[in-house]
């Protein structure tokens, strides 16, 4: 069990410390919630003013050209594509993480006219869920059939069209066996739609090494790209010619300004572009999209299983029996996060960010600590860890400003 001097001398020696300054954080606060909304960096406040000041201020429409605006999907698109194993041709950075699934499902459904099957995990995000139900109710020859997630391979018959599933259980911080997986599905001639939203960022992610089909993920959690960041759409370039795209807009036409009454959808991955991009959300991305890339995937991933163990192996010996480990005990098959289980988690949370250590709540019971190896210390999952031992010692939670519910968890 590593001392706090341990700690503090691995925070010395690592390779990734000069990045800590780069990000605004709060004097005092352990930020534990980076799995749901980034920390900003430091750059992004003057990366906006200047697009504001002076690429809309000055140059006004002149900056679709002149500044690059039109070419962000595609040129965020080649940066996102570096961090989740795609070429630059396969990825654009468009839209939202459901709109882009509900694109890549129909897809799927269009490529396998014969099946009618829409397969996930119960587990699963239910924003993706909601996405595949309100399709399949479009379309009268699909439906959704949701299992356990033990027992997604042998779930996948000659009846299911396209598996979606999130690579990293967004509750639990279980990590798919994506390659495993993707193959059992194309052995059964099914699809596959990866949701990368607690991956991207946080673990070395390998698409075309798994032969995946499609992949979704968004830019504001590991990507610090700020809240509601743009999203990302993943096609493999082998399905992209065969794509007619349920949502057409003028951007994916062959030639938007040529503003043709008639739709023609554009080659490539461009076809599945709606509208233009958000302009200033796409510049904060990018900002977020270069630290990551400057730091490498590979040394965020040592450091991120470094901090998630730390954390386990305190919380274990200062809070005995106090709570169940949600997430894996293997760290091959975590993600960057740890969940623990009380029936008062959400109270306890909330008593934990009064003492400055900001983590989540997801209902029922799942306490739950994003680990952005980016910008967290060895010693601030040591410290998040004792803290949490502190308000279960003084029962802190119990105090009633702890147990009213907010809207946001």
């Amino acid at each position: 069990m590593p001392s706090r001097a341990d700690l503090e001398s691995l925070d010395r020696a690592d390779p990734l410390a000069r990045f800590r300054d780069l990000f605004a954080l709060p004097e005092g606060v352990i930020y534990l919630d980076g799995n749901s909304l980034g920390a900003q960096p430091r750059q992004t406040a003057a990366r906006l003013a200047e697009v504001v000041e002076r690429e809309w201020g000055r140059d006004l429409i002149t900056s679709w050209n002149r500044n690059g605006w039109i070419d962000y999907p595609a040129r965020l698109g080649g940066k996102v594509a570096r961090l989740i194993g795609a070429d630059a041709d396969e990825v654009l950075v468009c839209d939202t993480t459901s709109i882009n699934l509900f694109k890549a499902l129909t897809a799927a459904l269009d490529q396998r006219p014969d099946r009618r099957v829409i397969l996930a995990d119960r587990a699963n995000f239910p924003s993706d869920l909601y996405i595949a139900e309100g399709l399949a109710r479009r379309r009268p020859d699909a439906t959704v059939r949701l299992v356990e997630e033990t027992e997604l391979a042998g779930a996948i018959d000659d009846s299911v069209a396209v598996v979606t599933l999130t690579q990293v259980n967004y509750k639990t911080g279980y990590l798919h066996d994506m390659a495993a997986l993707t193959r059992a599905a194309h052995e059964a001639g099914a699809l596959v739609v990866w949701d990368l939203a607690h991956s991207a960022g946080a673990l070395p992610i390998d698409l075309n090494g798994a032969g995946a089909d499609y992949a979704v993920g968004c830019g504001y959690k590991y990507l610090n790209g700020g809240p509601c960041a743009p999203a990302f759409l993943y096609v493999a370039r082998r399905h992209q010619a065969k794509i007619d795209p349920p949502l057409p807009g003028w951007l994916g036409h062959a030639e938007p300004f040529a503003f043709d009454t008639d739709y023609r959808p554009a080659e490539g991955m461009r076809r599945n572009l709606c509208s233009m991009p958000s302009i200033l959300a796409s510049a904060a991305l990018e900002v977020g999209l270069d630290l990551m890339l400057d730091a490498g995937i590979y040394a965020l991933r040592t450091k991120s299983l470094a901090l998630t163990e730390t954390f386990i192996r305190v919380v274990e010996r200062r809070c005995p029996g106090l709570f169940d480990l949600a997430t894996p005990r293997d760290p091959a098959r975590r993600g960057s996060q740890v969940s623990l289980r009380h029936p008062e988690g959400y109270a306890i949370v909330q008593a934990l960010i009064a003492r400055g250590v900001i983590g989540d709540f997801r209902a029922p019971d799942i306490l739950r600590f994003g680990f952005a190896p980016l910008y967290l210390r060895h010693t601030d999952a040591f410290d998040a860890a004792e803290a949490l031992a502190a308000v279960m010692e003084r029962e802190e939670w119990r105090e009633d400003r702890f147990r009213q519910r907010a809207l946001v968890t």
